[in-house]
């Protein structure tokens, strides 16, 4: 059991300083160049997302409230669609890297 146990902080710590290292070797430079380049729909969609935001809703029926809920959530939809990322939970995350240790 000690065997395996330490077998496995072995593991763990080589994953931790070739992710560290994987990390320096991008160049920096070309991350920033891209992340700033915000297509001209995605900008107004943000904009009207922060209009919404700093709206006084108090005095809002409740279905003009319902109306700029589905507006903010087709919004977030279309912003995200248009993203060309992919998404992946922290769990998934986690589980993958435990099937590479165990396999």
């Amino acid at each position: 059991m000690k065997k395996k146990a330490s077998y496995l902080i072995i593991v763990l710590l080589l994953s931790l300083f070739t992710s560290t290292m994987r990390a320096s070797e991008n160049n920096p430079v070309l991350k920033n160049a891209v992340a700033t380049e915000i297509p001209v729909e995605i900008k107004t969609m943000l904009n009207r997302l922060d209009e919404i935001k700093a709206m006084d809703k108090s005095d809002l029926k409740s279905n003009e409230r319902k109306e700029l809920r589905k507006e903010v959530r087709e919004i977030k939809r279309e912003v995200r669609a248009s993203g060309n990322g992919l998404y992946i939970s922290s769990g998934a995350i986690i589980i993958i890297l435990l099937l590479i240790i165990i396999l």
